[in-house]
């Protein structure tokens, strides 16, 4: 366990940079060892959420007679669009971490939102790393009262969502007063 995530924080380092990895980010790789004990290892070049080569028997109908089979995680490879970098991450991705990725809201903040110790794979470490860089740049940036575009466009994106419930909410209200909708 400690020695895959020694490798696991060598790796990191090296692809992001000592300078640049974001503070506690190495505490708690060490602190908090990854809890998955065995990582298949095209799990390690992608994003599978938890899913892994499952092993079994198949049987036949007519005799009951046994052979082994194995079942592969669903596997795609998909360009995800990332807010803060502003451009497509190709990764390869099993469709039940595409499924956790849009119920969360995106690639950022899945990586964002799941924590280190069930993050399973070096690539997934990785984009979080950078991912979490970026959003300190930001908010430096923001705090120094310097625009930027990343940030303009989340606002946006935010006040997008913010506006549309308001819409809702405003359209619901005047079809109750009208009695078209009771309640």
């Amino acid at each position: 366990m400690a020695f895959r995530s020694k490798e696991v924080l060598r790796k990191i380092v090296r692809d992001v940079g000592k300078e640049n990895l974001v503070p506690l980010v190495k505490e708690v790789a060490k602190k908090y060892p990854s809890k998955i004990k065995v990582v298949m290892g095209s799990a390690k070049r992608g994003i599978f959420a938890g899913r892994h080569i499952q092993f079994g028997d198949q049987i036949s109908e007519n005799g009951g007679n046994r052979s082994k089979r194995s079942w592969k995680p669903n596997i795609q490879d998909k360009r995800l669009f990332s807010y803060i970098h502003n451009d497509h991450i190709r990764l390869k991705v099993s469709t039940h971490a595409l499924r956790c990725i849009d119920k969360v809201g995106g690639i950022d903040e899945y990586l964002l939102k799941t924590p280190y110790q069930k993050m399973e794979s070096e690539t997934g470490l990785l984009w979080k790393t950078k991912i979490q860089k970026m959003y300190g740049k930001l908010e430096e940036m923001e705090a120094a009262g310097i625009p930027t575009k990343n940030g303009a466009k989340l606002v946006k994106k935010k006040t997008r969502k913010e506006a549309k419930g308001k819409v809702d909410q405003d359209l619901a209200n005047k079809q109750i007063k009208e009695g078209k909708i009771d309640v």
